[in-house]
């Protein structure tokens, strides 16, 4: 099915930016439409944003009132940081419930889901398997209260795809991602002098980097993909590689045993360490990314790459830092630049414009010659047509 009119959830998130402003360079599309309860984070031209929460039955108005076919839900939240296991139930299970609502029933105009998820689905043990795929369940039950609402979430989507087989349902189980504008845990974690690790434990570590993940994001969009797919990129690497790429000393400060009161201590003097990255730290995980390869997707670039990227950018940040003014969304000032006729457009468009009506001119001064020609060369037709030439001339000249 061929996305023609799309709604983001999360807007001012990371990503439901990151993806209007990628979907907005598709000529395709009819239009876009992003909701959330806070204004986008980032400049856009064609995607209107209407400020609305996850009621479903707002949702539903927008929905059959824009004609939606393609819903791509990116608010997850992935990243317990700074965040209350209250906060995460509302928006990651109730939230998600709320929007599958708004997109479920015979009548709905919605033919197709992306749901953003993450690889902490799998969890992360002793005893996983060295990839998981994306039939593997879980080994053991949820540990964190990050990974109950992702589950929880996860189950929703499910059950509206059983119950909705009119509707295709692409669902995305992403890595742990890095880039020079994502902003979490981990990228926090590997910003600090030294790369802090469990005593005795060097594991291995999988990321994607931001820029595949929307791309990816966007692939799902104008794809007719169905089913759950990893995202992660090509290789894995040792906590103690990363530390080598990023160019900084690695630090067993965690012990072996105790390691959860030693993080809280930490986390008391800033250290972003939350309950998953500390099942990380210890062991590791990896997931098979060959079934979202076979769709035609291919990632730019390797775990190794992104982390070389990764620091790259905290080498150079502290020198660029500031040379931009972040954006900032004000309702009037966007109205008055999509709508207004004063607001001069692309001159481009304009130029195209001359360049055709000089083309039509020439045209038709060469079919009146043409006329000229095949009406045996009488002096009334060959003036006629001289006429009409130098009327053209004139309206060209008019129009340089």
């Amino acid at each position: 099915m061929s996305s023609k009119r799309v709604l983001i959830t999360g807007l001012s998130t990371y990503w439901g930016g990151r993806l209007a402003q990628a979907l907005e360079r598709d000529a395709s599309l009819e239009a876009i439409v992003g909701v959330d309860t806070r204004e986008p984070h980032v400049e856009l031209e064609r995607t209107e944003f209407v400020k609305v929460g996850a009621e479903h039955a707002l949702l539903r108005r927008i929905v059959e009132a824009a004609e939606i076919d393609t819903v791509v839900d990116t608010r997850l939240i992935v990243d317990s940081w700074g965040h209350s296991t209250a906060e995460l139930h509302d928006n990651n299970a109730l939230g998600t419930m709320n929007i599958l609502a708004a997109c479920s029933g015979s009548d709905s105009p919605v033919r197709k889901l992306v749901f953003k998820s993450s690889a902490h689905y799998y969890g992360c043990h002793q005893d996983d398997p060295a990839f998981f795929e994306e039939s593997m369940p879980r080994t053991y039950p949820p540990d964190t209260p990050l990974e109950r609402e992702i589950l929880e979430a996860e189950a929703s989507v499910a059950e509206f795809a059983e119950q909705n087989p009119q509707c295709r349902v692409t669902l995305l189980r992403c890595v742990n991602v890095l880039g020079p504008d994502i902003d979490t845990s981990h990228v926090r974690l590997f910003s600090l002098p030294s790369v802090p690790m469990i005593l005795g434990f060097d594991p291995r570590y999988q990321f994607v980097h931001e820029d595949d993940v929307v791309r990816a994001l966007e692939h799902a969009v104008v794809n007719d993909l169905h089913g759950i797919f990893n995202v992660a990129a090509d290789g894995v690497l040792a906590l103690s590689e990363v530390a080598g790429l990023l160019g900084k000393p690695y630090v067993p400060l965690l012990p072996p045993w105790g390691t959860s009161i030693a993080a809280t201590m930490l986390r008391r003097l800033g250290l972003p360490l939350t309950p998953e990255g500390l099942r990380l730290l210890r062991f590791g995980r990896g997931v098979d990314n060959r079934r979202f390869k076979a769709t035609g997707f291919e990632y730019r670039y390797t775990s190794r790459e992104a982390v070389q990227k990764l620091a790259e950018h905290l080498r150079l940040h502290p020198i660029v830092r500031g040379a931009q003014e972040p954006y900032r969304y004000e309702r009037e000032v966007e109205e008055f630049l999509r709508w207004s006729p004063y607001v001069r457009r692309e001159a481009a468009s304009d130029e195209a414009t001359r360049e055709q009506l000089a083309e039509l001119e020439r045209l038709v001064r060469r079919l009146a010659e043409r006329i000229g020609e095949t009406s045996g060369g009488s002096e009334e037709a060959v003036a006629a047509g001289k006429a009409q030439g130098g009327a053209e001339e004139s309206v060209e000249d008019r129009g340089r």
